[in-house]
């Protein structure tokens, strides 16, 4: 199933951050969409969660050195 969520992301500053971020998080099989907003500190993020859990993203989110 298709859901879509917003999460707040922390260190977050920069065109570069949302780059970063923004690959890290389309190149995992489930994620379907991927924005990030270093302005808002936002990232809204569509995935199937049949494929891939929130859990697992935000654990990526954390790895690539950003607070969520």
């Amino acid at each position: 199933m298709i859901e879509s969520q917003t999460l707040t992301v922390t260190e977050m500053k920069c065109g570069g951050c949302e780059s970063n971020i923004k690959g890290k998080l389309s190149a995992m099989s489930g994620v379907i969409s991927v924005a990030a907003s270093a302005k808002n500190n936002e990232i809204r993020i569509e995935y199937n969660n049949e494929l891939i859990d929130i859990d697992t993203i935000k654990a990526t989110i954390i790895e690539a050195g950003f607070g969520v």
